[in-house]
């Protein structure tokens, strides 16, 4: 592999939906609250997103170091290459990148908010950088110790859509994301519990605490399904019921959307069992599919009724 070609592999691009769709939802409920897009604001997102993503990969590589050798000893066919134990690139320089980005991602945000005359933009991308780092890194290790789920919940389905809209409209909780914000995160959450299935066992034997290590890979999967059918009433349930809510010709679509895959993934529950590699990825793809499909279409929805005036 090239030098490029072990960077581009260890930043992982296949997983950036994870945190870029969140993100694109924040700018959209942020231009529909103030009625238009400011350019300035969605440079900044994507420039910080960049630079955000970057941070979490590489950090979270270096953190896992250990963990990560252990699960290639344990199932050298069963995952694939990791990025400081087999060799793809060393731990210092992963290290490295990876606090670069993150303070590429601090000067971003100090440079947009004066330049779009937002004095939270700093804080709000200082507080998403510290809970990934609460998740991962020493002292607190979450993720080690129990609650990196809940943290992940958190800053994936919270802190960072909230950054993302205030750039966009100057509030850090419009009336639209306040409504919302609880099925995105438990939308969130359930992408949490799932991410731990595959590392059930070697997680346990370098002791870890998770969901998965702690309640096992039944209890987790059926967590995963009921927080993503829990995720998306709450958003039908705010339009109906919430005064100050998207209305429901912006959500029906993006719930119409998400139940095939949601119902696709029930379908392969039964086979994503412990050290299922491949069932369990497959499950997964229902799930990111559902979450990310489901989340972009009420993006377009959101935003489309707020420069539309409807409201």
């Amino acid at each position: 592999m090239s030098p490029a070609a072990r960077w581009w592999y260890a930043l992982k691009p296949a997983s950036w939906p994870k945190v870029l769709v969140p993100a694109l939802f924040g700018q959209a409920v942020g231009a529909a609250a103030a009625g238009q897009v400011s350019l300035g604001a969605l440079g900044f997102g994507v420039l910080w997103m960049l630079a955000d993503v970057s941070f979490i990969v590489l950090l979270n590589d270096w953190g896992d170091r250990e963990v990560d050798t252990l699960k290639r000893r344990m199932f050298p066919q069963g995952c694939s290459p990791k990025t400081i134990p087999d060799g793809i690139l060393p731990a210092r320089a992963v290290l490295l990148a990876g606090l670069g980005a993150g303070g590429g991602a601090l000067l971003l945000a100090w440079g947009a908010g004066l330049a779009l005359g937002r004095p939270l933009l700093l804080p709000l991308a200082a507080l998403g950088l510290l809970v990934f780092a609460a998740y991962t890194l020493p002292p607190l290790r979450l993720n080690y110790r129990g609650g990196g789920e809940l943290l992940e919940m958190v800053g994936v389905g919270g802190v960072l859509p909230t950054l993302h809209a205030y750039a966009q409209c100057g509030q850090w909780a419009p009336a639209w994301w306040v409504s919302l914000a609880p099925g995105l995160l438990v939308l969130s959450l359930s992408s949490a519990l799932a991410s731990g299935l595959s590392d059930e066992e070697s997680d346990r034997a370098g002791g870890k605490r998770t969901f998965t290590t702690s309640w096992g890979n039944a209890v987790v999967r059926r967590g995963t399904e009921v927080s993503l059918g829990t995720g998306v009433l709450l958003w039908l349930a705010a339009s109906c019921l919430a005064e100050d809510a998207p209305p429901l010709g912006v959500v029906v679509p993006a719930v119409v959307l998400a139940l095939p895959f949601t119902m696709r993934l029930v379908r392969r529950s039964p086979s994503a069992v412990t050290n299922a590699f491949g069932a369990q990825s497959a499950y997964k793809a229902e799930l990111h599919r559902a979450i990310w499909w489901g989340t972009l279409t009420l993006s377009a929805g959101v935003l489309a009724a707020g420069l539309g005036g409807w409201k």
